[in-house]
């Protein structure tokens, strides 16, 4: 199986599956002489990991970090990072009667008929698992962009279902097991009940997330087909169950004027940013700021009509332990993926055309 390696100059490949005995990464291209250890990445980690409220999976995964390689004396190396993490609670046997027939919206159907042979046991390779090696390598990318640059990542949930959820403040994001950017008591208490109503009934529901990066450097990317943001939207249309990206106003766009949507300069910068921080593919140094849709869960207990290998009709209800909407903990995954993005592009423009210029001032904000 290929395709399992993201980024060009800051590579990151990962391997693993959700119930085999670890899950990781291999982070090739990291600049060396950069401070590193477990305590920078373990508390990316921490954000993602399951079984921290009610409203998500009650596997219970410490999502504990090791670093194998590449670190040497508190510093990183300039050679391959190898990160590990070890599976602790797995529950093979939730999925002895999903063995021989297919999940309606799984990779089930797709992963047999590609390669002959799949790996039943919570997703194997194309579980939501396999996103915690990704956080743990953006927990690395975060840190040289914040240094090298001043770099920040933020995200939160706008929409859970058919509830919109307004953005207030980001420091509300951490009050509530939604990361929601609210700190609406009603509302809150209305996304948990929401919640609590979905695991009752055996279903599920999407969401959806904004993310930004702020102190951008001006001039990442390249055109035509290196676009900065095209390279943003083929990383988050890498997340599990993301069926939807929007950079800046994104579908917003085709219902505003001209006049409306081109962002205007000023001496002091920007008057809009209606091209989320990128144009002509090009970062503008203003915040990068991204939309993603999320699909309902598809392993959900309710039935559901589907076929066995044999092509038979059977009816398919999953029993393994299932985040009633996984982008509760998408949020930290979307900010990981915009990371990797900026870093493999910072790296590829300082080979190419040496230091980036700093972030240009964004009135807009």
């Amino acid at each position: 199986m290929s395709g399992n390696t993201f980024g060009k100059l800051f590579s990151v490949t990962t391997f693993g599956e959700s119930h085999g005995p670890a899950i990781g990464c291999v982070i090739d291209g990291c600049p060396p002489g950069m401070p590193l250890s477990e305590a920078d990445i373990q508390p990316e980690l921490d954000r993602r990991k399951p079984g921290t409220s009610r409203h998500v999976t009650q596997r219970q995964e410490s999502d504990t970090v090791e670093i194998l390689s590449g670190v040497y004396q508190g510093v990183t190396t300039g050679t391959p990072i190898a990160l590990l993490i070890r599976n602790e609670d797995q529950r093979s046997k939730d999925y002895g009667n999903i063995a021989e027939s297919f999940r309606p919206g799984h990779a089930d159907y797709t992963y047999w008929h590609k390669y002959g042979v799949r790996d039943p046991r919570g997703g194997g390779r194309s579980s939501a698992r396999l996103t915690a090696p990704i956080v743990g390598a953006a927990a690395v990318a975060k840190k040289w962009l914040l240094q090298q640059y001043g770099t920040t990542f933020a995200g939160c949930m706008s929409q859970l279902g058919d509830i919109p959820v307004p953005f207030q403040d980001w420091t509300h994001v951490h009050d509530n097991p939604f990361f929601a950017a609210s700190g609406d008591a009603d509302l809150i208490a209305h996304m948990e009940a929401t919640m609590d109503e979905l695991r009752k009934a055996g279903d599920s529901i999407g969401a959806r997330i904004d993310v930004i990066a702020q102190n951008v450097p001006v001039g990442l990317g390249q055109p035509i087909y290196d676009k900065l943001d095209a390279d943003i939207a083929y990383a988050m249309m890498g997340i599990n169950a993301v069926k939807g990206v929007e950079i800046g106003a994104g579908f917003k766009s085709v219902a505003q004027k001209g006049t409306e949507h081109g962002d205007e300069l000023t001496p002091q910068g920007f008057v809009g940013n209606n091209a989320g921080g990128v144009l002509g593919g090009i970062s503008t140094g203003q915040d990068i700021t991204v939309s993603i849709a999320i699909k309902p869960t598809s392993s959900i207990r309710t039935p559901r009509h589907s076929i066995d290998k044999d092509g038979s009709p059977v009816l398919v209800e999953t029993f393994g332990r299932h985040d009633p909407c996984v982008g509760i903990r998408a949020t930290p995954i979307a900010e990981a993926m915009l990371a990797l993005v900026l870093i493999d592009h910072a790296l590829m423009h300082r080979a190419q055309c040496g230091d980036v210029k700093v972030s240009t001032p964004d009135i807009s904000r």
